[in-house]
Formats: C-alpha cells, sequence, structure tokens
C-alpha cells in the first residue's frame, strides 16, 4: 500500500475547520481516491504557522519510513511575514533535497504560493518565480497557485479571507486531485 505525505502548514493542517480529519484537503483527497479504488495510507503533517524554516527543522521527524508520494505545500508563512525570499527558496530546496534523499524513488509534487493581489509589501517580486523554479529544478509535478480561485472570496474563507473554509478546501482539492491521481497511477 503507497504512503503519501502532505507537508506544510496552516493550509494543509486545516486550520480553522470543524474537523480537519474530514475537511483538510489531504482528507478530501483521500475520501476521493479511496472512492475511486486508489488504497494508500497518507499523513497530514501540516503544522499552522510554519515557516520554511521551521517545516525544514521538523522534516526529519517525518521521513523515517518510506514515503511513495511527498506534497509541499509551505511557504504562505513566509511571503505573509516578508520574510527573506532567497532564504526561503533555498529552504524549500534544502526539503526537496532531504526528501530524495532519504526516499529516491518518492515523487513530490510541490504546491505554489503567491501573495493575495490585496496584500503587498516591497519584496513581492522576490517570491514570484520561487516554486516555478524549483519545479523546473528538480522536475516536479507542480500546481502553480494552490489557493487560486478560493483566497480572497468570502464564501470560501474564514473570517481572514486567507484560510479556506469547508467549501473553499472542496475547490483546492478539485484542482490538485489530478495531479495526484496522475502520480498515483505511476
Amino acid at each position: 500500500m503507497k504512503r503519501i505525505v502532505f507537508f506544510g502548514d496552516s493550509l494543509t493542517a486545516g486550520y480553522g475547520l470543524s474537523n480537519p480529519s474530514l475537511e483538510s484537503f489531504p482528507a478530501l483527497l483521500a475520501e476521493r481516491a479511496k472512492a475511486e479504488g486508489f488504497e494508500f495510507n497518507y499523513m497530514n503533517a501540516g503544522v499552522s504557522g510554519d515557516t520554511t524554516q521551521s517545516a525544514l527543522l521538523r522534516l526529519p521527524k517525518v521521513l523515517t519510513d518510506y514515503i511513495d508520494i511527498f506534497v509541499i505545500g509551505i511557504g504562505a508563512n513566509d511571503i505573509l511575514r516578508a520574510y527573506d525570499p532567497k532564504k526561503m527558496a533555498a529552504n524549500i530546496e534544502s526539503i526537496i533535497q532531504k526528501i530524495r534523499l532519504a526516499n529516491h524513488c518518492s515523487k513530490i509534487i510541490l504546491l505554489g504560493m503567491e501573495l493575495p493581489k490585496w496584500i503587498a509589501h516591497q519584496s513581492l517580486s522576490g517570491y514570484q518565480n520561487i516554486y516555478t523554479d524549483l519545479a523546473y529544478k528538480f522536475d516536479l509535478v507542480f500546481l502553480p497557485f494552490m489557493l487560486e480561485e478560493v483566497i480572497g472570496n468570502k464564501n470560501l474563507n474564514m473570517s481572514d479571507l486567507v484560510h479556506p473554509n469547508k467549501e473553499g478546501y472542496k475547490i483546492i482539492s478539485a484542482r490538485i486531485w489530478p495531479l495526484l491521481k496522475s502520480t498515483l497511477e505511476e
């Protein structure tokens, strides 16, 4: 049976949901995969408030067993806090390298992040190509913007307009599903 890890921050953890174990995008993807006949075990390794640096530090605890598919969705907090984009890119690159070193046959899916158009700071341009460049460099399965169609929509988010609600997570999981399904079929 394949093993999948969803590694990220509050967006992966399902921050604010009444039941993240059923409503977060990892849970929704697991439910869909099961309905379509794919059997796997999964771990939601999302931690609210995580930055790329803190995720890098906790990664060794996640890499204790073989992982077939590793879904990375990290960096939103770095962007919102205006952390150095070069350091953010280096941290995500280190995460990818450590996954490959521990599980050289693992498939990696990278979920990209962008700043919402209504949040801006002077470092914005430094973040624009981080995910695309890493996906290309490491030949990763890639979704350019995880929150596309969801972020800022008051009907699909918590009151902060950043964290998706149950309906927002349904859209996110539907956007990730084709990538996960094709990776499961390999």
